[in-house]
């Protein structure tokens, strides 16, 4: 999700955050079903993390997925990344999948926007996905799972929630 650093803030919130034509696109409102705490922890995951990681859970059990982020061993940490423009990234393979969400973005981003980043990431640590640039006629990202660095514009609102954790988990049946 590299993008040049002049852009980070302005690109980084059309790319990854919201639609420029579309009212029902992704905003900045601090609208999400996501609460502020968690009534699980997590070890070795910032406690800011903690609401996310357990609503990915949640969201996973309501599809018939059962996945315990703390058994598989996933780590996350918001830190500034170096990166120009990447709000998230995973390490994973077969001794490590950890998280870390770029501290300049998670202080500007709505919980929404926060939700998807963090589920983007869970979706390379814990479910081995792999980027997905499909888009559908109108330019919309068909998937939670796109790299931000084409041309398809991220639809991710409380809309429409339900299709892209849908595609997120149910992506191998």
């Amino acid at each position: 999700m590299t993008i040049p650093k002049l852009f980070l803030l302005s690109i980084l919130c059309v790319l990854i955050t919201q639609s420029c034509t579309d009212e029902s696109a992704l905003t900045n409102e601090n609208t999400s079903d996501t609460n502020d705490t968690a009534t699980k922890s997590y070890a070795k995951v910032d406690q800011r993390l903690w609401p996310y990681f357990e609503a990915f859970e949640i969201a996973a059990l309501e599809r018939g997925y059962i996945y315990d982020l703390n058994d598989l061993g996933i780590t996350g940490v918001i830190r500034r990344i170096n990166d120009n423009g990447v709000a998230g990234t995973c390490q994973y393979g077969t001794h490590i999948h950890h998280v870390t969400i770029d501290s300049d973005y998670w202080e500007i981003a709505s919980k929404l926007n926060r939700e998807y980043v963090v589920f983007h990431e869970l979706g390379h640590c814990a479910l081995g996905r792999g980027h997905k640039e499909d888009a559908n006629q109108s330019g919309y990202c068909l998937s939670l799972m796109n790299s931000g660095t084409t041309d398809c514009r991220v639809l991710y609102n409380n809309n429409n929630l339900d299709y892209y954790q849908d595609e997120l988990f149910k992506w191998q049946e």
